[in-house]
Formats: structure tokens, sequence, C-alpha cells
């Protein structure tokens, strides 16, 4: 057997089901985005590492990026996120742009990651923002879009819930535990980290980080009091937004939400998966520095993103993956003979014509090898065009789902295929 050049680790091919796959979320994502206001827009899939460093924390900059020297010597990054791309994007037009910004985008990205199921090295993101508001009505918003992707792909509020937690709150508890600014950035971290761990691995790994067995007790009480909300004024305008909204059924408060990345300042919010496997789907939060970080003047926004590994694996778990028609056309045009393959281009080329995807074989050669090829791919219609036909005016026309076959002339052809495709 030959030695097949494999692909590099951690990337993904994309078979055309993959790609129907891909292209129908991305359709979802358009329709949902689109649907609240929001414009499309993209940034550079190169950077600068300098745009990341001690932006999105020193994990994602010194582990998960792919970072390379360009050749006159600096260091460039395959983008692993687009919310600092976006910040700079806002600075350098920041007094030519009409605010508030709904923006979105949906492209690929790049984390050096251990790949395994659910998560690989290249993966597409989808990214949404809404910039310059500075109020817990418009983190709700985006919590809405979320709420309202998950209905318009299937998913019940039974099946996913998006988690919420309000960074500020958290500060305000951590302080209370005597906890000092300098380290409430690790023990943030700490939490951030807890669902990937058992309870008791996790006692011991935030012991060794320096916390007081007090401070232990204290963190795991915080963690389980989801009564927390109700004395934050922040997250109930949020929770009332929400309620308004009409998609409060999708979303549940539980502080031990507080997302990895530096930059956010108040509200963050993950979605996941019921069950005991309990996967993130997407994650974001409010974020008021980064534009004044690369640059800007001080500006508030709200986002998230969600990589489209995770969700098509839940999708089919629960049996709601769409019946993809990979195979656009919906006829073929048999050739029988290379006496008539002009006369078999003709009549395609008058289908097409009429907005219909056709195929003609790509050789002459036995007409059931032809039906039999046109059934594997589930097209509708085989049309034969042979000498006798030719003679006689007219064309040969199988229904593969009836096995119905009948002789149309060839002005008839066209407005048949419209009637039985439409």
């Amino acid at each position: 057997m030959k030695n097949i050049i494999q692909s590099v680790k951690g990337t993904r091919e994309f078979y055309p089901y993959e790609m129907a796959l891909r292209s129908w979320l991305y359709s979802k994502i358009r329709s949902v985005s689109e649907l609240f206001g929001y414009q499309e827009y993209d940034g550079p899939f190169l950077e600068s590492i300098d745009l990341y460093a001690a932006k999105s924390g020193e994990e994602l900059v010194k582990e998960q990026s792919f970072v390379f020297p360009d050749r006159g010597g600096n260091l460039i990054a395959l983008r692993p996120e687009l919310t600092p791309s976006l910040a700079r994007m806002v600075a350098q037009k920041q007094h030519e742009l009409i605010y508030p910004l709904r923006w979105w985008s949906f492209g690929p990205f790049w984390r050096y990651e251990n790949p395994q199921k659910g998560r690989s090295r290249e993966f597409f993101q989808w990214n949404i923002d809404l910039i310059g508001v500075n109020t817990p009505e418009a983190d709700a918003e985006l919590v809405a879009i979320c709420a309202e992707f998950f209905r318009l792909i299937g998913l019940t509020s039974e099946e996913i819930k998006i988690l919420v937690n309000d960074r500020r709150l958290m500060d305000e508890q951590l302080s209370k535990l005597g906890i000092s600014q300098d380290d409430k950035g690790d023990v943030l971290g700490m939490i951030d980290r807890k669902d990937k761990m058992r309870t008791s691995e996790w006692v011991i790994y935030i012991q060794e980080k320096g916390l007081t067995l007090p401070q232990v007790d204290g963190l795991l009480a915080l963690l389980s009091n989801k009564d927390l909300a109700k004395t934050s004024e922040n997250l109930n305008r949020f929770f009332n937004a929400l309620n308004a909204l009409g998609v409060q059924d999708y979303v549940d408060y539980d502080p031990g939400v507080v997302r990895g990345l530096d930059y956010y300042t108040s509200i963050v919010f993950e979605a996941r998966d019921v069950g005991e496997s309990s996967r993130a789907i997407l994650g974001g939060g409010h974020y008021d520095n980064l534009v004044e970080a690369v640059g800007g003047d001080s500006l508030p926004a709200v986002g998230f993103a969600m990589g489209d590994v995770v969700l098509p694996i839940i999708l089919k778990e629960l049996n709601k993956l769409p019946d993809f028609k990979v195979y656009p056309a919906q006829v073929l045009v048999t050739v029988f003979d290379e006496a008539t393959l002009p006369a078999s281009y003709s009549i395609a080329a008058e289908i097409r014509k009429a907005g219909i995807a056709t195929q003609v074989y790509p050789e002459p050669g036995k007409l059931g090898k032809q039906f039999k090829y046109a059934d594997r791919i589930g097209l509708r219609f085989a049309v034969t065009i042979g000498p006798d036909e030719i003679a006689q005016g007219v064309v040969q026309i199988k229904d593969l789902v009836s096995g119905e076959q009948q002789s149309l002339k060839k002005a008839e052809v066209v407005p048949y295929l419209k009637k039985n495709l439409a």
C-alpha cells in the first residue's frame, strides 16, 4: 500500500458533507445575526503577537498560539481569537464610526491545543459584538442572540443552558475572602479551571497555589451560592431584560462562570449542553478597556464567540443534524454516444438557463450505469437524447424516484422539470 502524506496534526478536511454542514451553520449564524441588525465584517488572519500580549492572557499567548518570525524578525501569530483585532479596527476609525456598532464575523482561527474530540487546532468561529453601550440590557441582547440561535437550529432550553455571572460581583466577594487585588486574577483563573477537575483535586490545587483553608471553604461556599445574583443590581436588570426578550428559559445564574480571558470586566456567560458532559459551546462577556488598550479611547462592549467543532457533535448526539443535500444538481443528462454528445450538451444548457442545476455524464457509456450513478448521488431526473430521440425531435425523461419514464418534446422539458421540482 502506498504511503499517503498525512495532513498536519490538528487541522481539518472538509469533504462535501462536512462542507455542507459548515455552510449550513454559517447560514444560520448569518440569519440570526442579521435578525438582530448586526453587520458582517472580518479581520486579518495574521497579527503581530504584540496585539495579544497582556490583553488575552498569558496562557493564550505563550501556550496556545501559533507564533513564527517573519523575514524581518517580527513575531507573527495565526489569529487565536478575533476580539483584539476588532478592538484595533475600531480604534483605527473610532471617530468615523456610527455607534452603537453591531458587528459579526465567521472565519478561521488557530490554537496550539491537544487535538481530541470536540477540539482541534484549526477551527471556524462565530464572533458577534455590540460596541459603545455600557448597560446590562446590552449584555442581555447578546445572550438573547445566543438563545435565539439555539432555537433556530432546534435546540431547546432543556438541552442547552446559558450560564451567567458578573466579574464585578465576584471581585467584591473575593475581597470579602481576604484575597488581594493582585491575586484576584490568579484566583479567577483557578475558578475557571474548576469544571476541568474533580472537586477534591481542585481543592488541593488551589491550596497549593497559596489559598488558606478558610479561603478555600469560603470559595467553595461562594461557588455554590445560586442566590448571589439577587444581591446585584446589575444582574437584576440583566435578567429583567432577558424576561422581556422572552429567552429567560435558556439562562441560569452560575457563580462558577468567570471566563479565562483577562479583558472581561463585568457580565460573562457560557452556553453548555445539559447533562454529564456539560460541554462549552460558546462564551463571552462585557469588556470596557480593550479598545483603549490597543491605542483608542475607552469604549464599552459586549460580545461572544462560538467555535464550529463542538456544536455539530451535540446536534448529532441529539439526532438534530439536518439531512444535507451534498450534490447540488437535480438533473443528469446522459450521453448516449460521441455522436450525440453535442445534443446532450445543448439540452443541458437549456435546462441550466432555467435555473435548474444540471450535470452531464462525463463520457459516453451504458445508460444503466449512468442511471445508477444519478440514483446513487440522489438526483431526481435523468434525461436521455439518443439517435432515435434526435430523429423524432423528442427527449426521454426518467423520474428516478418513481421509475416513471416518458417522451417529451424539447420545448416541454423545462416546464415539466420546473413543475416537478417546485
